[in-house]
């Protein structure tokens, strides 16, 4: 496959969409002509975003851990068989918010189900596919938790409200959850770029943009 694949990870209020909207702009200048593809996880097809409904609405305990865990790679199965290699075959540049690390962090590392057998699945499902880069957008959790509820108060978007699911989970397992993401960066240290995103979209823009310039050399 010609393309390249860039994810985006992070726990809730990481700012992941903010700075896939300016790397988007920025890739855009940069290669023009080139495709450049946003979708995001869980969802990315019409039968995956069915999916997301059932995952990220609702009560934060809803569902069987090994439930969600199964839900979660059955909707990227659809997403990487259906638009991922496809784009990827085209020569597109890919930008996803989210893909499997978030599984194996969120029904993985952070509820002690082992990581090992998820991998598996994904292996069953795709090959278990790798990002070229991944950005893991950190903060500590009570600032993230912050931002979420402020955007969905800011935003006053009923849609936004009812996905809450995972933010109601509470403060401990979103601690859980950062301290899985830098667990699988120590874990894959030539792929996971670890990104101070505590501070403003514009300091986090300019660390995402200093590595994407040194990794990407062909640039015009």
């Amino acid at each position: 496959m010609s393309g390249l694949f860039i994810t985006f990870e992070g726990g809730e209020g990481s700012g992941k969409s903010t700075q896939i909207k300016l790397v988007k702009t920025w890739l855009e200048e940069t290669f023009p002509g080139r495709e450049i593809l946003v979708t995001r996880e869980p969802g990315g097809t019409p039968e995956a975003e069915l999916i997301r409904n059932i995952l990220v609405t609702g009560a934060a305990e809803k569902l069987s851990v090994e439930a969600e865990a199964l839900l979660m790679i059955a909707s990227r199965t659809e997403h990487v068989q259906k638009v991922i290699i496809p784009a990827l075959q085209r020569g597109a540049m890919v930008l996803s918010d989210r893909f499997s690390d978030s599984t194996l962090v969120y029904q993985g590392l952070a509820h002690d189900l082992p990581v090992e057998e998820l991998i598996a699945i994904h292996e069953f499902g795709f090959d278990d596919l790798q990002p070229d880069i991944t950005f893991l957008l950190d903060v500590p959790a009570e600032l993230g938790l912050q931002r979420a509820e402020h955007r969905q108060y800011a935003q006053k978007d009923p849609k936004s409200e009812a996905e809450s699911r995972f933010e109601d989970k509470g403060i401990a397992f979103h601690q859980r959850v950062r301290a899985g993401f830098l667990a699988l960066a120590d874990r894959y240290p030539g792929r996971v770029i670890v990104i101070d995103a505590s501070q403003s979209p514009e300091h986090s823009d300019k660390q995402v943009k200093a590595h994407l310039a040194a990794r990407l050399p062909d640039r015009p």
